[in-house]
């Protein structure tokens, strides 16, 4: 033990037979030593004292999940309802077609595969992979458009969320857009629409963030559907490549007044809240 813990010698040429090397400092250790069977000692010989490992970091992915908890846009009504039974009744059904039917958590700029019934289909159903560029309506007639570029041709599919001919919905890349509608892919160069149809799906944790594509598109030549370059779209995603003369005449319609108006959305947090319990519970039945 005492040979153990005087000095210890780093190895070098010196162990090699043959061979001769000048000798090195000695490392001191201060007040303790390991012996010879892998054990921590002190100077004295007495072995030290037990330190327990650190405890493991428990994450609770089922609370994080809550913490990032998402209602589906049309559970929201809509602000000049008249009827506010009409959407609980329908709130009911789509909670019902929930518990039977998987549709699971994405938004607009999502690449989603859709399993639709067909009977014309050689194995009556028809599959259909693209992105999302829309999502509309309120209640039972909430809707979604798929968009992809097929053999150089522009498909776009328009699905009812909650249509009962729809098996099966599967998320293949969970992804925001920096826009809340990407319309302006029909004017986009091809390349921003084309996915393959049998595209595999990108792994997504349940308690991660969702990630933000930042991805701005190049546009075909103009003429385009729409004016896009005017500040009432408020695009974001698009990499506009326009002459300094008209990005200016398009300021002129800017209304920046709008920024200001109370009346054109209102809060929504408290409904939020309160159709997040329903729901959460009546699921949990």
């Amino acid at each position: 033990m005492a040979a153990a813990c005087g000095r210890l010698w780093p190895r070098g040429a010196a162990g090699v037979v043959g061979l001769a090397a000048a000798p090195r400092p000695a490392l001191p250790l201060p007040g303790r030593c390991f012996s010879s069977s892998g054990y921590q000692v002190q100077s004295d010989g007495k072995p030290a004292k037990f330190q327990p490992p650190p405890k493991p970091l428990i994450i609770d992915k089922q609370k994080q999940r809550e913490e990032r908890r998402f209602l589906s846009p049309e559970f929201i009504p809509p602000r000049g309802r008249t009827d506010p039974l009409k959407f609980y009744i329908e709130r009911k059904d789509m909670i019902q077609r929930r518990k039977v039917f998987n549709i699971p958590e994405f938004y607009v700029g999502s690449v989603l595969a859709v399993t639709t019934a067909d009977p014309y289909a050689s194995e009556k159903a028809s599959r259909f992979v693209g992105i999302c560029i829309q999502r509309g309506g309120k209640g039972l007639g909430a809707t979604f458009v798929l968009r992809n570029v097929i053999e150089d041709q522009g498909v776009e599919i328009c699905y009812e969320l909650y249509n009962p001919r729809i098996q099966a919905i599967e998320v293949l890349k969970l992804e925001k857009r920096l826009d809340d509608n990407l319309m302006y892919l029909r004017d986009a160069l091809p390349e921003y629409s084309t996915f393959d149809m049998n595209m595999k799906p990108v792994s997504h944790l349940d308690y991660e963030e969702i990630p933000v594509n930042k991805l701005q598109v190049r546009m075909k030549p103009k003429p385009w559907s729409k004016r896009w370059e005017r500040p009432k779209y408020n695009i974001k995603g698009i990499k506009f490549e326009l002459p300094e003369k008209k990005m200016k005449e398009a300021q002129k319609w800017s209304q920046p007044w709008l920024e200001f108006d109370m009346l054109r959305e209102y809060d929504t947090s408290k409904i939020e809240e309160k159709i997040w319990k329903e729901v959460s519970e009546e699921l949990k039945k």
